[in-house]
């Protein structure tokens, strides 16, 4: 895999290890919940400095437990708890993020030119569901950049890169489809070599264009037809909108059918907000942008479930999100149809520490039910 390396540095002796990790974890807990104190972006801002600086210091990954192991796509996961797109947009922490406890991590999205995104604000809490409302808009350095960047990094775990079209200002006219298709091949021809996946970010809630372009099946089929003439050597994921029903999953399928290189899928979140949700309606109905966390997990996992009943399972894995703050969460998308789990807004409630509860849970889930492995219960409960 072109970005995995098992290579650690500066390891500490071995007896010193239970008590660094341990001052570690008081380290980022305590300091995720001073976080909290400071606006939104500028807390997710500080947190990824602090990640940066702390990566030197970090203790080598824990023994694999082989319960939460399993290879998919030709790539190897110590466990199925990934880090979704959003969190690290530029690949600045990469190294520390994986050292949380991960099993994969995803950066971007990226886009092939600069994006400075949505005008400010654009990212709010909602404390009362432990959820964000996210319009940032694709703030990124650009595919070059961070090519240039991702070449000096090394991880322990699969590294995903999410692409997109780039979000430039109000101002500027709007991309011919043509323009759009030729922004996702030039990305992935930049990225591919640094990746050991690509996400096609194909549905982003946060853009006015980025919403419904590729509800159009002649767009998808254009877009798929370009990128296989690129010959990609990584496989390469969709993120679809989750809204459209049956109908649209099917498109979706149906569209990817004929591509070898498309290994896979995930849905995003919704340009709207969920039903349900405990904060007041005063409180967020003039915010723009989608809503992450647990209020976005039911209509997730029905896309999930969905998708699994009707995909080709040989080819084809899915990557569930969507308020994944407890190994319970991870247990059900994984029931559902999802090799892989992702997860983002636990971390900014719970601080990094969540990752290790929810790989420990899980695999007390596990042993329970008596499963010998994470693979053997993707999509158990789907009919």
């Amino acid at each position: 895999y072109p970005r995995q390396s098992l290579r650690h540095t500066q390891a500490p002796a071995a007896k010193m290890l239970p008590g660094i990790r341990k001052s570690l974890a008081m380290l980022t807990d305590l300091g995720a919940a001073a976080l909290r104190l400071l606006p939104p972006e500028t807390a997710h801002k500080a947190t990824l400095r602090l990640l940066q600086r702390a990566a030197p210091f970090l203790p080598p990954a824990r023994a694999v437990v082989p319960r939460l192991a399993r290879t998919a796509l030709g790539m190897n996961f110590a466990n199925p708890i990934g880090l979704a797109a959003g969190f690290d947009k530029n690949g600045t922490a990469i190294e520390m993020l994986a050292g949380l406890g991960f099993g994969s991590v995803e950066i971007g999205s990226i886009s092939v030119d600069s994006s400075t995104g949505n005008p400010k604000p654009r990212l709010w809490r909602l404390p009362r569901d432990e959820a964000i409302v996210v319009h940032y808009g694709l703030p990124n350095d650009g595919a070059e950049v961070i090519a240039e960047r991702l070449a000096r990094t090394h991880l322990p775990v699969p590294l995903g890169i999410n692409l997109v079209v780039t979000n430039r200002d109000s101002g500027a006219a709007p991309l011919s489809p043509d323009r759009i298709v030729g922004e996702y091949v030039a990305a992935a021809r930049l990225l591919a070599p640094c990746a050991d996946y690509l996400m096609l970010n194909l549905s982003c809630p946060n853009t006015a264009d980025g919403r419904d372009f590729f509800a159009d099946r002649e767009h998808l089929d254009a877009c798929l037809e370009a990128l296989g003439e690129v010959q990609l050597s990584v496989p390469v994921f969709l993120k679809v909108s989750p809204l459209g029903g049956i109908a649209a999953i099917e498109r979706v399928l149906a569209a990817a059918g004929g591509r070898d290189f498309v290994s896979g899928f995930m849905f995003n979140l919704p340009p709207l907000k969920p039903d349900g949700m405990r904060t007041p309606e005063a409180v967020w109905r003039d915010m723009p942008g989608a809503v992450s966390g647990p209020p976005a997990a039911a209509l997730a996992d029905s896309c999930i479930r969905e998708t699994f009943r009707r995909m080709d399972r040989k080819r084809h894995i899915l990557i569930g999100a969507g308020g994944v703050s407890t190994a319970e969460d991870a247990y059900v998308k994984l029931r559902l149809g999802a090799s892989l789990v992702q997860l983002f807004t636990a971390l900014a409630y719970r601080g990094p520490g969540v990752v290790r509860t929810i790989t420990a849970g899980l695999a007390q889930l596990l042993e329970r039910d008596g499963v010998a492995n994470v693979a053997d219960i993707v999509g158990a409960d789907v009919n």
